[in-house]
This record gives C-alpha cells, structure tokens and sequence, in this order.
C-alpha cells in the first residue's frame, strides 16, 4: 500500500507519462481512503490548467 508522499509523486509523475498499470491501480486504491490525496489530485490538475491557461495568455482572473 502506498503511503501518501509516494502517492503525490506518482500524481506529480502522471502529468508527463501514463503511470503502468499497477501503479495506477495502487494510487486509486490509495485515494479512496486519502481525502487529503484526493485533493492534492484535484489541486494539481487545478494548477495545471491555470499555468498553461497563462502561458497561452489567456487572461482567467476574475473582472472587477
């Protein structure tokens, strides 16, 4: 079972390359105990999405 700073670096990995099988099959089964990696997930894929939301100079902050 993996613990959850294992678990974060294979989200972290599985931004660049596909995870094998059983890699990804462990980080599953290690978030659906894991509220805390579950949102280290979500907060990761967040961020992913606002950084190359700027680099393609889109602008995404709210209007005042």
């Amino acid at each position: 079972m993996l613990n959850c700073h294992r678990a974060t670096r294979l989200m972290s990995q599985a931004q660049d390359a596909p995870l094998p099988f059983a890699q990804r099959a462990a980080l599953r089964f290690h978030q659906l105990f894991c509220s805390g990696c579950r949102n280290f997930q979500t907060q990761l894929v967040d961020l992913r999405s606002i950084t190359s939301a700027f680099a393609q100079g889109k602008d995404r902050s709210p209007k005042r």
